[in-house]
């Protein structure tokens, strides 16, 4: 089930991306006082009295040309309001109404999106009254908050969530199989859809960004059901969206959150850029079971060991998805494209697998006999007992001794071991460390 998503829009240095930080309750977003700083995390997920909900700080969106700043403000609402459920319109109390507020706010208005106007920078009751004349852009009462103190965000965040849709429940039982293609432009991620189904469903072209709809495709093969997500959507047309990294990234992310296992198409002709291995990193944090799938494999000049090259380049600049499996193809072609649904199929088995608790245990003993953990000032970790508390992705709880004694290199241990022992190709797995509270030292 996707999340709701909360879009954060308004003029460069109004403090978006410290609102972000507080509520996704990570310093993910570069801050600073100097407008168009934000550079790296636009994509975060937040929690307020049990509502979880992904958030979007549009302030690194950024197009060049003449007027670049108004420009990309515009940018920013427009993106806000395709993709968001819900959009905080910043504003900054010190400044007062600014004609770029006025242009923001009319775009808002139009969209017919729910829209929480908040007042940034009431950082006293002596600003409190400062919030009266935003009352003049037309979105009802402003929420007064401080991004630097913190004060407030627990009323927006109270807005906002009474504002999200209903959720729904899952249009597709447990036994389809969800699955969808990431990737930057112009990788083939379309032209892969059609070869899969056989059949011409979504628009293919040369140009990169020319998918214009979202796309969910269900088909079956072999008695499996499926469920293709296109992450597609370049609903607008034009260079500003064509060539802005961050709107595929929330593209992707959408389409990554309601899929069992995402596939990572790379360009086999242009080989790996970072945009890839950006894209890729928000689904392993997300717990997905991925595939790596080099495309357009047909067009590159090859010998005897050009795969396997390309399968080491793959895995030193992917680290972290050391346990994906990766299959090389053509999408043009259909060359080798009969592997693909099959790797699809195992990795969701394992994504979903739960492991008996008994297995479980017996393994870590024996991986703990074998390879004790290190002492770490007199102190040794003693893993009393493993249990699976979660699937989809796989989730494992030890309970020790001392938590802050599981050093990370000792974890990975585990975590090899335990792949080694049941398989989980394809699926991230989870291991957190807790305090067994009945031990007595």
């Amino acid at each position: 089930m996707a999340r709701p998503v909360l879009a954060i829009v308004g003029r460069p240095n109004v403090g978006k991306s410290t609102i972000f930080n507080r509520i996704v309750g990570d310093r993910l977003a570069i801050v600073e006082d100097k407008p168009g700083v934000t550079r790296d995390r636009l994509y975060g997920v937040g929690e307020w009295l049990n509502t979880s909900f992904s958030v979007i700080d549009t302030g690194g969106i950024e197009i060049d040309g003449e007027d670049a700043i108004l420009k990309s403000v515009r940018v920013q609402a427009e993106l806000a309001i395709e993709e968001a459920d819900v959009i905080v319109f910043m504003v900054d109390a010190k400044a007062g109404v600014t004609p770029s507020d006025e242009e923001v706010a009319q775009l808002l208005f139009r969209s017919k999106k729910p829209v929480v106007l908040a007042v940034n920078k009431v950082d006293n009751l002596a600003r409190q009254d400062d919030i009266y004349e935003f009352y003049a852009l037309g979105f009802g009462d402003p929420v007064g908050i401080s991004g630097s103190h913190g004060i407030g965000i627990g009323d927006l965040l109270e807005v906002v969530c009474g504002l999200f849709p209903d959720k729904k429940d899952d249009e597709y039982g447990e036994e389809v199989i969800k699955f969808a293609l990431i990737g930057r432009p112009n990788v083939g991620k379309s032209s892969m859809t059609n070869a899969i189904l056989g059949e011409e469903r979504v628009i293919v072209s040369d140009v990169a960004g020319t998918t214009r709809d979202a796309i969910d495709t269900p088909f079956e093969r072999d008695d499996q059901k499926f469920v293709i997500i296109d992450t597609a959507g370049m609903r607008k047309r034009g260079k500003v969206y064509e060539n802005t990294e961050k709107y595929s990234v929330m593209r992707a992310m959408k389409a990554i959150e309601r899929a069992d296992v995402v596939l990572v198409v790379i360009d086999g002709q242009e080989g790996i850029i970072d945009q890839d291995k950006h894209i890729a990193g928000y689904a392993h944090e997300a717990g997905k079971a991925i595939v790596i799938v080099v495309n357009k494999w047909d067009i590159v000049e090859k010998d005897d060991k050009t795969m396997q090259h390309f399968t080491q380049t793959i895995r030193d600049h992917f680290l972290f998805l050391s346990y994906a499996p990766i299959v090389f193809v053509s999408a043009k072609t259909t060359q080798r494209l009969h592997k693909l649904l099959p790797v699809v199929v195992q990795v969701a088995e394992n994504h979903a697998l739960r492991v008996q608790t008994h297995l479980l245990n017996d393994v870590v003993s024996d991986a703990v006999a074998y390879n004790p953990p290190p002492t770490d000032k007199g102190k040794r970790l003693r893993i009393n007992y493993v249990t699976q508390v979660a699937v989809k992705p796989p989730v494992f709880v030890l309970f020790v001794n001392e938590p802050e004694l599981m050093h990370f290199s000792y974890e990975r241990y585990l975590d090899n071991k335990i792949r080694a022992a049941f398989g989980f190709e394809g699926t991230p797995i989870r291991i957190l460390s807790r305090r067994k509270t009945s031990d007595k030292e």
